[in-house]
């Protein structure tokens, strides 16, 4: 498996695998759906409710809004952003509507001449919540250009280039494409967007917490992610980075208490936008998630992305490796730079397979035409093994792999 050479394997980081129960029950490989539950999250979920049930309503001001700040903080810490810079979210679908909200009533909704700018750009590979959010929109005139992938795995930076012009309000993409594990280079299309003078969103749910993301260095206008997947925190919590200087020109007309430059003060009759990122936030966050996303983020944080990205990788690249070996067709990004922690291994139908594996106490996943793998940091090589051997028992040739 020469493609390990330069892998970095950080095997102290199965230590770690203790700290997820899942482990004592099944083989767990579906991170890139949802992250493993650690006996931190749990522990924080249980803190939450104690302080609900000790004081109550004043848990809100002796603890639980200075918990949502501090998540707050530890975002920023992740993707090399300031506090100021982020909003808390319920999900991408909600980030993904206020930002529009925001941009319908943006200056920058007009473009060169007065012409309308009302083009949004994404990619046939994105997550289907991208374009849902424009594609509702076609009574307002908005014009959703996806992008086509051939062969299933990335979009080229050039269809990009050549897709952006004076029409263009939005490019809309994703981090880490969801059916292929393919890591898109968003610095490169923030770049493009903005030599049109276009806006660059990322939905990098697939690559928080397995990818290093530096917003700044990026230059991407927006960044959403979220704690379900890579940064083990459950469903229930999300956040957007706006750029800063971004933020005092965009207000969004979706709009909330926790959004108000004086939440407290109580005035039904006049609305004034906070002066941060928190403009774009709405009504009350959901507490329990919160505890468990920010327990979940600790981990990632102590660890350190940079050493889960190396890790991840290597465990990638060996499933890879091992899958064709066995004679199946892995449909993955031929440079290993552009791979995440998704292996997709192509089946006409992965549904039963899925369902076999389960039987067998080996939990993966399945998108149309494949079988998704995600092996993270408290993965090993020896769980690479027990899957390939297991397809191998089920699946048999000419059915999905040679003979």
């Amino acid at each position: 498996m020469t493609s390990l050479i330069t892998l970095q394997p950080h095997d102290d980081l199965v230590g770690w695998r203790a700290e997820f129960p899942i482990f004592d029950r099944c083989l767990y490989l579906n991170t890139c759906s949802l992250g493993a539950l650690s006996r931190r999250s749990r522990a924080a979920v249980n803190n939450f409710l104690d302080l609900w049930e000790q004081s109550g309503a004043s848990a809100w001001y002796k603890m639980w809004l200075g918990e949502v700040q501090s998540y707050r903080e530890r975002v920023a810490a992740l993707i090399n952003a300031t506090p100021q810079d982020i909003a808390i979210m319920p999900n991408v679908s909600s980030a993904l509507s206020v930002i529009a909200s925001a941009l319908e009533a943006a200056p920058a909704w007009d473009g060169m001449q007065g012409q309308r700018r009302n083009q949004v750009i994404a990619t046939e590979m994105d997550f289907p919540t991208i374009p849902y959010q424009w594609l509702a929109k076609a009574a307002q005139n908005v014009q959703v250009e996806l992008l086509p992938s051939e062969g299933r795995i990335s979009v080229p930076t050039t269809a990009f280039a050549e897709a952006i012009g004076e029409r263009t309000l939005l490019v809309a993409t994703s981090h880490v494409f969801f059916t292929s594990g393919y890591v898109q280079d968003i610095k490169s299309l923030a770049d493009l967007a903005h030599r049109q003078g276009a806006y660059c969103l990322i939905d990098g749910y697939q690559g928080a917490g397995q990818v290093p993301v530096d917003v700044q260095a990026s230059g991407v206008d927006f960044y959403i992610s979220g704690g379900l997947k890579w940064l083990l925190g459950g469903p229930g919590v999300a956040f957007l980075y706006v750029r800063p200087e971004l933020i005092p020109r965009l207000e969004p007309t979706i709009a909330g208490w926790f959004g108000h430059a004086d939440m407290f003060g109580f005035d039904p009759t006049h609305f004034a936008y906070h002066e941060t990122a928190r403009r774009f936030e709405m009504g009350t966050p959901a507490m329990a998630a919160i505890y468990a996303a920010r327990a979940g983020l600790d981990s990632i944080l102590e660890i350190g992305v940079a050493r889960i990205r190396q890790r991840t990788l290597y465990l990638a690249c060996d499933l890879a490796e091992r899958a064709r070996a066995a004679g199946f067709s892995v449909a993955v990004p031929v440079d290993v730079a552009e791979r995440s922690g998704i292996v997709m291994v192509a089946l006409p139908d992965p549904a039963p397979v899925v369902a076999e594996l389960a039987q067998r106490k080996i939990i993966v996943d399945s998108r149309p035409g494949r079988l998704r793998i995600s092996p993270f940091f408290y993965n090993t090589l020896e769980d690479n093994l027990a899957v390939i051997e297991a397809l191998q028992e089920i699946v048999p040739p000419g059915q999905g792999r040679e003979g």
